[in-house]
């Protein structure tokens, strides 16, 4: 599922460390050596190399990248040295501090990550910023947001596979019921989508397609403005088929007019050690166009070089 190509003979994190002092020092920074090592290295390597780094040199080497790098090949490299948990505080707060109804981020770490995940997520963020990430979101979300959200990202689902039948069935009936009424931020409906396991959604959402003959994503698009049905909606398809949610992100981040690479870069620093490769096979099932293709098409430079080694298209 993974993208990311390592070598089959990794060098140590000193040899590691050692390599990336070289390329920054000098005149100019040696960009592609950077590449060629953290491109190439999976989240445990990151973490070593960021360790030995900081031991030999007397500097996080999050700090040195900053002074070396800069612009959108900056902002890909830092978050991908990020320990996972670590790169989904740092989104997470960011989002938070320039709130916006439209913005699915909080939506993606709640619903696209297991509980276990989502539970080192919240660790993180409070080692990081010193308070807790269901206050931070708290503080700055209102209303229906804030009633889904604060529930989405403190839940903590159970991860089997098992499934009650009866209980999907009437969670259907229940959803429908409700969706019928355009009661879309009832307690009944944010009880189900931030408490039942993704197994169990799973059957109800099935249950509620056979029954009723639309999927639950159809009947929450009555309002194609209405930012809080389109934050329900995301959570739907982050927790029952993140690939494609992702697939759209990027799609949509690289079909506008000018190139989204916030977007761009943020499913691909998330995604590249987790489902990258069905991500990218649903993109070419979508748009008939190799993904590698078309972000080479809408990036240039070290910043598409790093994107592409992420998806497994650049040498190790």
């Amino acid at each position: 599922m993974s993208t990311v190509t390592v070598p089959v003979s990794v060098p140590s994190p000193i040899e590691d460390s050692e390599q990336l002092r070289k390329a920054f020092a000098g005149w100019g920074t040696n960009e592609k050596l950077i590449i060629s090592i953290l491109a190439h290295r999976n989240a445990a390597h990151r973490k070593l190399i960021r360790l030995t780094y900081s031991e030999t040199y007397g500097e996080d080497l999050l700090k040195s990248l900053e002074k070396e790098l800069s612009s959108d090949f900056e902002r890909a490299v830092l978050l991908w040295a990020l320990d996972p948990a670590e790169r989904d505080a740092v989104l997470a707060n960011e989002t938070v501090r320039k709130w916006n109804p439209s913005n699915h981020i909080l939506i993606e770490i709640a619903c696209a990550r297991s509980s276990n995940e989502l539970f080192l997520v919240r660790q993180a963020y409070h080692a990081r910023y010193k308070r807790s990430l269901e206050e931070d979101v708290a503080a700055h979300t209102t209303g229906d947001f804030r009633k889904l959200l604060v529930l989405l990202i403190t839940s903590y689902r159970y991860e089997g596979a098992e499934v009650n039948m009866t209980l999907a069935k009437s969670e259907a009936k229940i959803l429908h019921g409700k969706i019928s009424e355009k009661a879309y931020n009832h307690d009944e409906i944010v009880r189900i989508l931030t408490t039942r396991s993704k197994a169990q959604l799973y059957a109800t959402f099935n249950q509620y397609n056979n029954e009723f003959g639309n999927p639950i994503n159809k009947d929450l698009k009555s309002d194609a403005k209405d930012e809080f049905l389109s934050a329900l909606r995301a959570a739907i398809r982050c927790m029952v088929c993140p690939e494609k949610y992702f697939e759209k992100v990027i799609r949509l981040a690289i079909n506008k007019m000018g190139t989204d690479e916030g977007a761009l870069t943020r499913v691909i620093t998330t995604r590249a050690e987790v489902d990258m490769k069905v991500i990218k096979d649903v993109y070419y099932k979508r748009n008939s166009v190799p993904l590698d293709r078309a972000i080479a098409k809408d990036t240039s430079g070290d910043y598409e070089d790093f994107l592409l080694s992420l998806i497994g298209h650049g040498s190790s």
